[in-house]
């Protein structure tokens, strides 16, 4: 199965595009993975509603129906790293094209996302910015994948 994590507009920070940039090639020596980043709405407005409305028909239209979605949400499911892992070896051997992992814009989601969906991961009961998510969730997968290698790059 395909992994591919889904960002929706351009990261401002180089310090966030390089550490992205090492965690992307890390991940490729794993499995097949893909960094996607989906433009911004070309919405000409501030309403927070309309941008996650004009967002989510982006994404529903690059879904496929055999798609696994699951959104990095604030209420999702929390998971230590290795329960992570254990959850994405399982994901990995069930049947499907793709895994999408969605990192939404500052926004959130729109309702059709959340419907969608098959899964919400939170990764922290922190708030943090959907930039800042980018980089902390490449290097949990990687971190999953070397787990899942008995690999010593997790210490427990």
């Amino acid at each position: 199965m395909k992994v591919e994590v889904w960002a929706i507009g351009k990261t401002s920070e180089p310090y966030l595009d390089t550490g992205i940039g090492i965690f992307e090639k890390r991940l490729k020596n794993y499995l097949p993975f893909t960094w996607v980043l989906l433009p911004n709405a070309r919405v000409k407005s501030t309403d927070g509603n309309l941008l996650k409305q004009e967002e989510g028909k982006m994404v529903l239209a690059k879904l496929g129906s055999d798609d696994y979605l699951v959104l990095l949400d604030e209420r999702g499911h929390q998971y230590s790293s290795v329960e992570l892992a254990r959850w994405l070896e399982q994901r990995l051997s069930a049947p499907g094209r793709r895994l999408v992992f969605l990192i939404g814009g500052a926004f959130g989601f729109s309702p059709e996302i959340y419907a969608r969906a098959n899964a919400q991961i939170s990764l922290s009961r922190l708030t943090f910015s959907h930039q800042m998510v980018r980089l902390f969730f490449l290097e949990q997968l990687y971190r999953a994948m070397t787990i899942l290698r008995n690999e010593p790059y997790h210490n427990e």
